[in-house]
């Protein structure tokens, strides 16, 4: 069976999957669905990027060719970020196919689509798949796309217009690996006034999860704050949707923090993130409104839409930020797809204009701590079955027993148990790769880190 699977963003699976014949149909697929919901007109354009893994190169050629063979112009946007392909794409009123894997590893790949009015959602997901039978034997042409680098320009300017003197003062150590934004960072950084430090470039892909980071690289991020005097380290994950920001101790800020002081410094009244992000979000009193949805960006993009808010910023516990309209104060337009150049610029900037260090900016926030990680190789047959059983309170009691007694059962997105204590282990499976995820919080980072472990060792006994 093919492991290609629309997760919570995007399509994903094994590159031995994503054949050239697989990536004209689901790319065919897409043309179909989208011409049938009147989404794309003769004429219209569609735009492609992609990441640096290595097969992305490959596949951005299939998909361009299958785009031509469907009779529509396609246009080459070359290596660049994520969220950098969908402003364009929403700004010149064109449909776009990203290709990624985000931060999954190089085995791995996947496809990212974008409606002219920004990224689908789950019901054109599965118009893609009503499609995908008749577009099995889609034709591809040869000839050249046009290629151009107006996206990129486009979104670099977005953030230079911030000002030449907006993070003066600070030094930044970045993390560059493989991400797509690689460069693009030390130019933003040093555009706004900042010293940049460059640490880590790698000529292989480097699978940087900001919700699981690799011991590798919170080591590193220690190493480098030990020998240089920054006031962060800052980094993305493949495609530069998801960012990563140390404080000047190299310690790792977790996403939903990140995203919270994003909002505040975009000065929102209303936020949307999923269940998986800490309380202290409404324990701040920051927002007029909080709204809590699934996992995913589709279903954060869908929440932003029913706020009423003036300004609506939508994050996740990986980071991620989406502005779900304009931010007036900084004269940011809307740009609802999750951006990583967004939230470091933005908690940079609060941290210099509150003239405080990063770790004293975070500690601002209600001490509410989280943790995450996942069991890797863990597929649907044994996580389905698992999570099945933890909807029922008694077998959620029983599997608590050790530690606390429950309180509440939240199957919103997988399952997330709430003891009386207020402590929460929440399960669910990732949508992007077979694996298990786990999130806990607590009153304190140790408490956080000590139900991790437990409800990984627990949840692993049971799975075998």
């Amino acid at each position: 069976m093919s492991s290609l699977k629309f997760g919570t963003s995007g399509l994903r699976g094994l590159v031995t999957d994503l054949t050239p014949d697989a990536c004209r149909s689901y790319t065919a697929a897409f043309v179909h669905h989208l011409r049938a919901a009147k989404a794309l007109q003769p004429g219209q354009t569609i735009l492609v990027g992609r990441d640096l893994r290595s097969s992305s190169g490959r596949i951005a050629q299939d998909v361009l060719g299958a785009i031509r063979g469907q009779g529509f112009s396609a246009v080459d946007c070359g290596e660049l970020p994520t969220p950098a392909l969908a402003l364009h794409a929403m700004r010149v009123g064109s449909p776009a196919v990203m290709v990624t894997g985000s931060h999954i590893p190089d085995d791995r790949n996947g496809l990212k689509f974008y409606r002219a009015d920004g990224e689908i959602d789950k019901a054109d997901e599965q118009g893609i798949l009503a499609a995908l039978a008749t577009a099995m034997e889609a034709p591809a042409a040869a000839s050249t796309a046009r290629t151009t680098d107006e996206a990129l320009g486009a979104y670099t300017r977005r953030y230079l217009a911030l000002g030449s003197d907006l993070l003066s003062g600070l030094t930044i150590g970045v993390y560059q690996h493989s991400s797509i934004a690689r460069d693009l960072l030390v130019s933003l950084l040093q555009g706004l006034g900042a010293s940049v430090l460059a640490y880590g470039r790698s000529d292989t892909f480097v699978p940087v999860d900001t919700e699981a980071l690799r011991p590798e690289d919170v080591s590193l991020a220690r190493d480098w704050a030990a020998a240089h005097d920054v006031d962060a380290i800052v980094s993305t994950d493949g495609d530069a949707d998801r960012p990563l920001i140390a404080d000047a101790a190299g310690r790792f800020i977790r996403g939903d923090l990140v995203g919270t002081l994003t909002a505040q410094w975009l000065e929102a009244d209303q936020v949307v993130t999923p269940v998986t992000s800490t309380s202290s979000i409404e324990r701040s009193g920051l927002f007029c409104k909080v709204i809590r949805t699934r996992v995913g960006s589709p279903y954060v993009i869908a929440g932003m839409a029913e706020a009423d808010g003036h300004v609506v910023v939508g994050f996740e516990a990986n980071g991620g930020v989406l502005m779900g309209g304009a931010s007036p104060r900084r004269q940011l337009e809307a740009l609802p797809t999750r951006d990583a150049a967004l939230p470091i610029i933005a908690v940079l900037a609060l941290a210099k204009e509150k003239g405080l260090p990063l770790s004293e900016l975070v500690a601002t926030l209600p001490a509410r701590f989280t943790a995450s990680d996942r069991l890797k190789e863990t597929p649907a047959t044994a996580t389905t079955p698992f999570l099945e059983r933890l909807t029922q309170p008694q077998a959620a009691g029983e599997f608590l027993q050790d530690i606390g007694p429950l309180q509440a059962v939240d199957v919103k997105d997988g399952v997330r148990l709430t003891l009386t204590s207020g402590e929460t282990i929440h399960f669910r499976a990732s949508g992007n790769a077979p694996e298990l995820r786990c999130y806990t919080e607590a009153d304190t980072d140790r408490r956080a880190d000590q139900l991790l472990r437990w409800g990984l060792e627990k949840a692993k006994a049971l799975l075998v």
